[in-house]
């Protein structure tokens, strides 16, 4: 068995973090191959030492780009690099253009496609993410279902049960060791003068957000709101896209601690010591459903609807005034719920369905 890790974003190098591991530790025959979808690889370098995994095999440097020739680019690249490997299976995780770039260049050279984090809907087609996510599912061999819900999705689509293994989702395990370490590493606390369990979080990306002037303003506007009404800093390390956006619509920020964008170690501990998150990340309200940290969610839908059943997360939208109320409403919610997404072991189950199933 040879396998190919696709990835090219920071949320796929993390949750891809346990299955390396795994890799490594029974010395399997892998590469990684990096698309450079959000950042170049060489800026990518320094996440890899930090979360101690081996470096990328090969590297695309695609960068950013319109969706047609983002992910254009990365199917150019990764056949190259596909027909001259000739892996047995090729892993793609989550929802980028580099998953379903990935999942596209494997299936028309016959070569087998496994996706991690399978299952997962928003129902709302406006995301790019939702059209990826659907696609790489609907083209893959092998489907690592996260919870029983997305198995359920995905048999309710006609995917074949014998393909759908409901693994756990691999975020919990990330958590678990990479927190270990970021304990280690970082002092981030200090560095930005803030207290455990002192202070809020927020992080804002999405291009459905970011990229629509009323729903940003709203969002920042809700955020001035939380400071002026609970007395606690809000502190938003800030995408580079964001910084542009708030440039570009002329929004001014009063209230919030706008920071440069963290190392993802210092972002765990400064989201794992908070009094409250909020967020429009996916991946967020999975860490925050994990870690025990209350989350308000500023979007209208979630492909993670179980952080919303367990009562660790909820929807606020981007209003101003639905913000503070329901900051309000997770600050006076107990803080124990269960999770959701497994017991961490989720790389391993992945990893031995490989050697099972593939050879």
């Amino acid at each position: 068995m040879k396998v190919a890790i696709v990835l090219g974003t920071r949320p796929e190098i993390i949750k891809f973090s346990p299955i390396i591991r795994e890799f490594e530790r029974l010395g399997l025959d892998y590469f990684i191959l990096h698309t450079g979808q959000h950042y170049s690889y060489n800026m990518d370098r320094v996440f890899f030492e930090q979360l101690e995994l081996p470096e990328a095999k090969y590297n695309l440097d695609v960068g950013s780009g319109s969706h047609a020739v983002q992910t254009g680019k990365m199917l150019m690249g990764v056949e190259r690099v596909l027909v001259s490997e000739r892996p047995s299976i090729v892993l793609v995780e989550g929802d980028t253009n580099t998953v379903l770039a990935g999942a596209l260049a494997a299936v028309k050279l016959g070569i087998r496609v496994g996706h991690v984090e399978a299952g997962l809907r928003s129902y709302d087609r406006q995301m790019p993410e939702e059209i990826n996510r659907v696609l790489a599912d609907h083209c893959s061999d092998l489907l690592f279902a996260p919870t029983e819900k997305a198995r359920q999705i995905l048999l309710g689509e006609g995917i074949a049960e014998e393909k759908i293994f409901v693994a756990g989702n691999t975020i919990v395990d990330a958590v678990y060791q990479n927190l270990e370490i970021a304990k280690r590493k970082v002092n981030v606390l200090d560095e930005l003068d803030v207290e455990a369990d002192g202070y809020f979080v927020v992080t804002v990306h999405r291009q459905e957000n970011v990229d629509n002037e009323k729903r940003f303003r709203g969002i920042i506007e809700g955020l001035e709101l939380v400071n002026k009404e609970f007395g606690l800093p809000v502190i938003y390390p800030i995408h580079p896209r964001a910084r542009k956006q708030l440039k570009a619509f002329g929004i001014a920020v009063k209230g919030v601690m706008v920071v440069d964008p963290l190392d993802y170690l210092s972002f765990l501990v400064l989201e794992s010591n908070a009094r409250l998150v909020l967020t429009d990340s996916g991946g967020v309200q999975e860490e925050t459903c994990i870690l025990g940290v209350p989350c308000v969610t500023l979007r209208y839908n979630t492909e993670r609807p179980e952080t919303l059943e367990v009562g660790s997360n909820v929807l606020a939208g981007t209003e101003p005034d639905e913000i503070v109320k329901k900051v309000d409403f997770m600050l006076n919610r107990e803080r124990v719920w269960p999770n959701p997404f497994g017991d961490g072991k989720a790389g391993q189950r992945i990893v031995e369905i490989l050697r099972e199933k593939i050879g």
